[in-house]
């Protein structure tokens, strides 16, 4: 029998380089996430881990290196400072298809939790707003906090508006989830509320890249991490081997620091 096909990560990014002025904040990261896989992105403030997942769905630009969703290449025009994708459909398409969800929650003020969950999905993919709106509820009750549908952010905790932040993120049946820090934001009670819903994403089989301060979490939902230290992949591996067996010095010393 013919070896089976080998499967197309979701995500590919290959020597990634992103500078702000003078300042090089990514050197050459390259990363493939597999579908399924959940990764987390540990370091240093500064090491490049938010740069990174941004630059993933073009929220920044990189000045070198490919990017892949689902094994199409991102067509770039124009180079260095100058460079920017050179298909806008492509860009819909890979913001569409990989959903970011922000440290601060980034949801509308002016509109309510469900709103704000079907608002996207109806604009941007023209779905039904009938349905979304059944579609919504069930994730408000999947991420437990159905009963907050008609309320707005702003009368809800934080752990709650996060919720409803990933809430508003799988509404986009997305093929990935890029998470940025989803935790930092909130107290360690509430923080508790958010890592449980990551938890029983990992469980499912979701596809995600998680930039992280929780060693724990990083711990328990993911298949490998990634060590970033100043603008590089210092270290990656299984959970056990990186938090059991670091290799490196700085590794060391981070999970030290950590502890």
């Amino acid at each position: 029998m013919p070896d089976p096909m080998p499967e197309t990560p979701v995500l590919e990014m290959r020597g990634i380089c992103k500078n702000y002025d003078a300042l090089s904040v990514l050197k050459g990261v390259s990363l493939a996430a597999m579908p399924g896989e959940v990764i987390s992105l540990i370091g240093s403030s500064g090491s490049g881990k938010s740069t990174l997942l941004r630059c993933a769905n073009l929220l920044e630009i990189c000045q070198a290196g490919d990017i892949l969703f689902e094994g199409e290449a991102i067509a770039w025009r124009g180079e260095g400072e100058g460079r920017e994708p050179a298909s806008n459909e492509q860009i819909k398409a890979l913001r569409t298809q990989l959903a970011m969800v922000f440290q601060q929650f980034n949801l509308w003020a002016h509109m309510t939790i469900v709103q704000n969950i079907v608002e996207a999905p109806v604009t941007v993919l023209g779905r039904d707003r009938v349905e979304m709106e059944a579609l919504a509820m069930d994730l408000l009750n999947k991420v437990g906090i159905a009963d907050k549908a008609n309320d707005y952010p702003a009368q809800l905790s934080g752990g709650q508006q996060q919720r409803a932040a990933i809430a508003r993120a799988l509404a986009m049946e997305p093929k990935a989830l890029l998470l940025d820090e989803p935790t930092s934001a909130l107290d360690p009670e509430l923080e508790q509320e958010v890592v449980k819903v990551i938890r029983a994403l990992a469980e499912e089989g979701r596809t995600m890249l998680l930039v992280t301060h929780d060693m724990r979490l990083a711990r328990d939902v993911s298949r490998r991490v990634v060590f970033l230290h100043q603008g590089l992949v210092e270290e990656e591996g299984s959970p056990d081997f990186i938090f059991g067996n670091p290799a490196s010095d700085r590794l060391k010393q981070f999970l030290s620091a950590t502890e």
